[in-house]
């Protein structure tokens, strides 16, 4: 019961908070000059407010893992990873290898995936976090890691017929300081195997600059 009165709490909190758009009126700013006050303009009809069994359904259905969240559990587990890098589209691959563990977090909500390894003979460590969004239908992905101080965001979707991810997002390109668009694909191949692709746009020409082959670890 302390469950329920302090979940209908939450909700009634970010409902009242993101549909309440009434402000108190500032008294020296409502008088005017004119002797004959301007007619006021009639107000849109405000939406019906949700009851608390619509507020619940509500949250329940957002918060409830889905298939989309089954299909991310799958790939829990350690993998191997082999990486090609591109610095710029007439570079030279650079390649090294790496472990990436993954496994869901929050009741299975999202996926983390912890990434090990070197890169120009120096440690590697990255994280990542993979969410499916309920209500947007979307995923949305975040990745930090210890060769840089950002955060890179990317957001898309899941082609269930080529097994394939989409996203697309921006990362922070320090050598000329500012950010570029960035895209990435990620195949399910089969159980065992999965395929990522990062391609970087560079003066307005998108060029591949990572390939990751991963292998389930037995």
């Amino acid at each position: 019961m302390k469950r329920l009165t302090l979940t209908l709490c939450v909700l009634s909190f970010v409902f009242f908070g993101c549909n309440s758009d009434n402000k108190p009126v500032d008294e020296a700013t409502s008088k005017t000059d004119s002797p004959v006050a301007e007619k006021a303009e009639p107000s849109p009809p405000s939406a019906k407010p949700k009851d608390s069994a619509e507020m619940m359904k509500a949250w329940q259905e957002y918060m409830t893992p889905s298939d989309m969240h089954k299909m991310l559990a799958k790939s829990n587990g350690t993998w191997t990873e082999e990486m090609t890098m591109w610095m710029s589209p007439d570079a030279p691959p650079t390649k090294s290898t790496a472990t990436a563990v993954n496994k869901m977090i929050l009741g299975g909500r999202y996926q983390e995936s912890k990434h090990t390894g070197k890169f120009n003979g120096m440690p590697f460590e990255g994280i990542s976090t993979l969410a499916y969004d309920n209500a947007k239908k979307t995923f949305v992905s975040t990745w930090v890691d210890n060769m840089s101080t950002g955060l890179m965001t990317m957001e898309g979707t899941y082609d269930e017929g080529s097994k394939t991810m989409t996203l697309k997002g921006k990362a922070f390109d320090p050598m000329k300081g500012q950010e570029c668009d960035v895209r990435e694909t990620f195949k399910m191949i089969d159980d065992n195997t999965q395929q990522m692709e990062m391609f970087t746009t560079a003066d307005g020409k998108e060029y591949k600059s990572m390939e990751i082959l991963l292998k389930r670890k037995k």
